[in-house]
């Protein structure tokens, strides 16, 4: 392949780095780049990235103009594409630069750039459509929207949002299809096995799981092995007797419903033919619905249901898990899954379109109109009220995104309650529930509008005469 060389001097915008950049973290935690596939970091800058893929045994190699200019440019499973489409001042050469990238895949291009919501971060004039930095660097912070839009339009192929400002588009619609559906139904985690016995004990485990037998592509190859001197039918006569009945028929109607998700977020970003799906969503299908018609249809309808107020409200209403207040649902990340179906496809269909933020620990799903916003609390487990360290939102019907950020704030806001976020059989309910209990006794939520603050949180203890020692509330010491 011909080299080249970008036409101006961007070498300042590469930062030195001791570990993986956001973009790609994110795809070797969605195992887009893992051991065996070979790896292009296309405009690599100092190659930090590169070598820390390395030390993952990867096979990463990196080409960039001014650093690595000496690489020679060869197709790779997986090319990164990190932060360069918004240092090209050059519309042209920046449209040229990513569909070089793309055609470099063989498989998916993970392409990142900086988003609008950095714009207090990036001081500068306005030139062309970005800004010229003092440094005399470029930038064109794009919409998480725009980023999608843009790489679609380039490439020719349906985009995913992977976090906020990372998308990833796949050369081949199965791998696209088969991310989806592990966002919805993560890979199956089968019970470790080291004899016969043990194996299928793995096999009756994963029935009550799904619902179904698996199909011997879906079992792990050392399992299979260890099943191989039983005929197929033994498999499945000592399946079904050891496994528990009730389990079984639970597990059936989960697989039913986090089918008829798929199905539905598949419409939402384009929906192919029986024969694209991943083939465990295939056997799903076979063994829980009549017809692929009759799935698509029955998730065509689920679809619908996302467009009615009524029925969002109603099923925010009747959901066991989240905090409901006159305006959305609030639920905890490990409650997600407890959601009703088409709650689940609400937050689903705003994480493909503008990619959930890489930290977040409640949902907030809007109840008119359709907005999802992701809250981060680091201090969730170990604070009794833990305080907010940023917001992403984004609007459904618009697809923009907004991001706010409160680590610099003097008063932020926090959380009260934390047991109804929660799912009521949650390990840590029940002590943030007596937590709750302790505190309404001591008076501290009789006045409400003054307590969704540090300061008037605080303001509040000491009127109370109360303070906290981890989760349990105390008397203050008397001066």
């Amino acid at each position: 392949m011909v080299q080249r060389t970008w036409s101006s001097d961007r070498r300042l915008t590469a930062i030195s780095r001791a570990n993986l950049s956001v973009p790609a973290r994110q795809a070797v935690v969605d195992k887009q780049v893992r051991p065996g596939l070979t790896v292009l970091d296309y405009g690599c800058g100092r190659g930090g990235d590169v070598r820390a893929l390395q030390q993952l045994d990867c096979q990463a190699v990196g080409w960039d103009p001014f650093y690595q200019a000496d690489t020679r440019l060869e197709p790779a499973d997986v090319v990164l594409l990190t932060y360069v489409l918004n240092v090209i001042e050059d519309s042209q050469e920046r449209r040229k630069t990513l569909k070089e990238a793309w055609d470099l895949a063989g498989t998916v291009l993970v392409a990142s750039a900086r988003l609008t919501w950095e714009k207090s971060k990036v001081r500068g004039e306005a030139f062309g459509d970005g800004l010229l930095t003092s440094r005399q660097t470029f930038q064109h912070l794009f919409g998480a929207n725009e980023l999608r839009a843009y790489v679609e339009q380039v490439t020719g192929v349906r985009t995913v949002s992977a976090a906020p400002g990372i998308v990833y588009a796949f050369k081949d619609e199965r791998a696209r299809l088969s991310y989806l559906a592990r966002r919805i139904v993560p890979d199956a985690e089968w019970l470790a096995s080291e004899d016969t016995t043990s194996a299928i004990a793995s096999v009756v485990d994963y029935v009550e799981r799904r619902g179904r037998l698996p199909r011997i592509e879906e079992v792990p190859e050392p399992m299979s092995e260890l099943l191989g001197h039983l005929r197929p039918n033994e498999v499945r006569r000592l399946a079904r007797d050891s496994a528990d009945s009730s389990k079984v028929e639970e597990g059936g109607k989960r697989t039913t419903l986090n089918t008829l998700l798929f199905l539905a977020v598949e419409l939402f970003n384009g929906r192919g033919p029986f024969s694209s799906l991943p083939l465990s969503v295939q056997l799903d299908v076979r063994a829980f619905f009549s017809s692929y018609k009759e799935a698509c249809q029955r998730s065509d309808r689920l679809l619908l249901k996302l467009r009615d107020d009524t029925y969002i409200r109603g099923a925010m209403s009747a959901s066991a898990v989240g905090k409901l207040t006159p305006t959305a649902l609030y639920v905890h990340q490990r409650a997600l899954e407890r959601m009703p179906t088409v709650l689940r496809l609400y937050e689903h269909c705003a994480s493909i379109a503008a990619g959930r933020p890489q930290e977040w620990t409640l949902a907030k799903l809007r109840h008119q109109g359709r907005a999802v916003s992701w809250l981060d609390y680091p201090d969730f487990d170990t604070d009794p009220h833990p305080r907010t360290l940023s917001s992403y939102h984004v609007e459904l019907k618009t697809l923009e995104t907004s991001f706010t950020s409160y680590a610099d704030s003097l008063n932020r806001p926090l959380l009260h309650r934390k047991h109804e976020f929660l799912a009521a059989d949650d390990p840590d309910a029940d002590r943030y529930k007596r937590l709750t209990a302790a505190e309404v006794k001591a008076g501290l939520y009789e006045h409400p509008h003054l307590i969704g603050t540090e300061k008037g949180w605080e303001a509040e203890l000491v009127r109370c005469g109360r303070a906290l020692r981890g989760h349990r509330l105390v008397r203050r010491p008397t001066e």
